[in-house]
């Protein structure tokens, strides 16, 4: 494991956003959806490529908290560009299991 230093931690924005719109993703070579994710005021809506199918549905993420890299570069995914990257953890099985805070926060609200 490479260690890194304090001021590396800070310079990772991880933000929590709730999910407004979630759209399927074709296109993309792995199945995945689209998601579109309020940050607040200072951040904004942004949008994501998020391999997550195996676990959640559409109607399951309509609202839900999650937690996301927003200072990444932007990348373009086939025809999507994602904006942000929404993270969780890799079950034994591939599936993916999102990163979501147990209580409601403020939209926006960093990763302390």
């Amino acid at each position: 494991m490479n260690e890194i230093t304090w001021s590396d931690f800070e310079k990772v924005e991880l933000r929590v956003g709730t999910v407004l719109a979630v759209d399927e993703f074709p296109e993309a070579r792995k199945p995945a959806y689209k998601l579109t994710i309020d940050f607040g005021e200072e951040i904004g809506v942004r949008k994501s490529s998020a391999q997550i199918t195996d676990l959640y549905s559409i109607d399951s993420l309509i609202g839900r908290q999650v937690v996301a890299v927003v200072n990444f570069p932007k990348k373009q995914i086939g025809p999507f560009m994602s904006e942000c990257l929404v993270t969780g953890f890799a079950r034994n099985d591939g599936a993916i299991v999102l990163i979501s805070p147990t209580d409601a926060v403020p939209n926006g609200a960093k990763l302390m």
